[in-house]
């Protein structure tokens, strides 16, 4: 049985690529329009898109979203909104389910990825790791994206959790914008995507239902960059209780 499920899971991989390029070039073109458009009306078309293109990509390839705390996002209101990582399956649950338009910050090199690259680009905040400069760039963007009543979907652990532990440490960045533009704060967890996806496994995937859960904002307001290490704590605890007890029955 498990020489099939693997032989299977091979199978799947495939299938689930070639329709994400498929319906990828559908929406090629709307999105590189779209991206011509000032901010925050890229911002606003780019999310129906995405939405859209996810909300037909997911069912396709059996793994259909299921979205919780929807109710936690006020009208009017934009917020930092922080999510766990454990697999390249969270980008494309992540921003498209998060209510109303937002960016994420995101890796340059992968913009330079053709076709995909484009999109990538679109909805994203650019930032190079290795260059100083760009982080402080980023940093700006982000606090423009808030200005302009734009969500963040930032991924405090700053990369996918490769550990055996629920959740790695989390980076001070998500903490220290979301204070000093005294916006609230999102938690965000995310559930299986790490099994259709997992990291130990190359070319290998399985179809299962993927669950999000959003939690009550956490206020910011009065806050100082001196309370960023207990604000980063809280969520980080807030958020590792959350999942540890809800991980085997995320409904």
């Amino acid at each position: 049985m498990k020489i099939l499920k693997n032989i299977a899971g091979h199978v799947y991989a495939v299938y689930a690529l070639l329709v994400f390029v498929a319906t990828m070039l559908v929406v090629f073109v709307p999105i590189w329009l779209i991206s011509l458009l000032p901010e925050p009306k890229r911002a606003r078309a780019l999310h129906k898109v995405f939405r859209l293109w996810m909300g037909v990509y997911m069912p396709l390839i059996f793994c259909p979203v299921y979205r919780k705390g929807k109710h936690h996002f006020a009208a009017n209101e934009n917020y930092v909104v922080v999510i766990n990582h454990n697999s390249l399956m969270d980008i494309p649950v992540s921003s498209p389910w998060i209510p109303g338009p937002n960016k994420t910050l995101a890796k340059a090199e992968m913009a330079k990825i053709p076709l995909f690259g484009v999109i990538y680009q679109a909805g994203s905040i650019l930032v190079d790791r290795k260059r100083e400069g760009s982080r402080r760039e980023s940093f700006a963007r982000m606090q423009e994206a808030l200005d302009q009543g734009t969500h963040l979907c930032l991924y405090p652990e700053g990369t996918r959790n490769k550990t055996k532990e629920p959740m790695q440490p989390f980076f001070d960045g998500a903490f220290i914008t979301a204070i000093k533009a005294q916006r609230p704060i999102i938690p965000g967890l995310i559930f299986n995507s790490g099994c259709v996806l997992p990291q130990n496994k190359k070319g290998w995937a399985w179809p299962m239902p993927i669950h999000i859960h959003f939690l009550e904002p956490i206020p910011t307001v009065g806050l100082t960059t001196m309370d960023v290490v207990n604000l980063k704590e809280r969520v980080h605890n807030l958020m590792k209780i959350y999942y540890i007890t809800h991980l085997n029955n995320p409904r």
